[in-house]
């Protein structure tokens, strides 16, 4: 893959190739027209010499309309020194002793940075992704403070990045991602203020630690899920024995209403096929229960007769 100073020299070389080639309707009608002019000039005159002046008009007259794009300003220098900003739309300069350094784009540009392979506080390696949105909002400080702002404002971003990253440990690195996407913001609009470079926002995009320490923390998280429902499930322990304690207090006094749950527990026990209820002999004696259960067994024996012996023959 290319490395951050190749990607910022092809963007520079692109924005100087565009810078240079734009088309300007007006200096190619003005040339054309000088053109016309000297060829007409020419026939009547029978001497060619007016063509030449013409042509070499032309070429000096279309070197003087210049067009800025809506969202550009252009940088004009006179004999080196800056004069002030032109656009947009059509403007003016004089041939060969103003020109145009750079024309300074005034949309929100977007610029993808990272850190690679970058220590945390606890001395952790992490690689972070991250795109910055910023504009420039005074374009004669772009244009004079700093040689090219694009790539200052790259560099000073990946620097904030790894500053950031410097003094944020791996725990607060992956839940704190606003607050650290906040400290980076300002941090880099400090720096890049003075080059009249706003930053509106930052987004880290992506985290990657290394694939052992993954592992480590899914075992870790796994350890302790496995801890809470061990801590939930005694809770409910001591939840149901204290209930249990409360309904045997309830109990202790009224032997009434123990024979009724006692009765109850062995209806639904056995009112099923098939079930089978093992009950104390001291709760069969002390409660009374052989008669009751007695029956149950009965009741339970017919249903099952009943079952086997199948509808009768119509």
């Amino acid at each position: 893959m290319p490395g951050m100073d190749e990607v910022l020299a092809a963007r520079r070389a692109a924005r100087a190739s565009r810078s240079q080639s734009r088309a300007n309707v007006v200096a190619v009608f003005i040339f054309l027209a000088s053109i016309v002019i000297g060829v007409a000039m020419t026939a009547g005159t029978q001497n060619p010499g007016w063509l030449i002046i013409w042509v070499l008009a032309g070429l000096f007259l279309s070197q003087s309309p210049k067009i800025a794009k809506q969202w550009e300003r252009a940088v004009v220098l006179r004999l080196g020194k800056y004069t002030g900003l032109r656009g947009p739309g059509l403007f003016w300069i004089t041939p060969f002793v103003e020109t145009i350094s750079i024309y300074i784009d005034q949309r929100v540009i977007t610029t993808s940075f990272a850190a690679e392979e970058t220590l945390t506080s606890d001395t952790v390696p992490v690689n972070v992704d991250a795109v910055l949105f910023w504009m420039v909002h005074d374009s004669e400080k772009a244009a004079l403070e700093v040689q090219d702002y694009s790539q200052a404002v790259s560099w000073a971003a990946q620097t904030g990045l790894r500053d950031i990253i410097g003094r944020t440990s791996l725990t607060e690195l992956l839940r704190g991602r606003e607050r650290i996407e906040s400290e980076l913001q300002v941090l880099i609009d400090q720096r890049s203020n003075p080059w009249g470079v706003t930053v509106q926002s930052v987004e880290m995009r992506d985290i990657v630690i290394p694939t052992s320490l993954q592992d480590a923390m899914s075992r870790e998280a796994q350890a302790s899920r496995e801890k809470s429902a061990r801590i939930i499930l005694g809770q409910a322990e001591v939840e149901i024995a204290h209930l249990f304690f409360e309904a045997a207090k309830s109990y202790q006094n009224n032997p009434t209403a123990l024979h009724l749950r006692a009765m109850n527990i062995l209806y639904e026990g056995l009112k099923e096929k098939g079930a089978l209820m093992l009950v104390p002999s001291t709760a069969v004696e002390s409660m009374g229960l052989g008669g009751l259960m007695g029956a149950a067994a009965l009741r339970q024996q017919t249903l099952s007769g009943e079952g086997q012996a199948g509808p009768p023959a119509v």
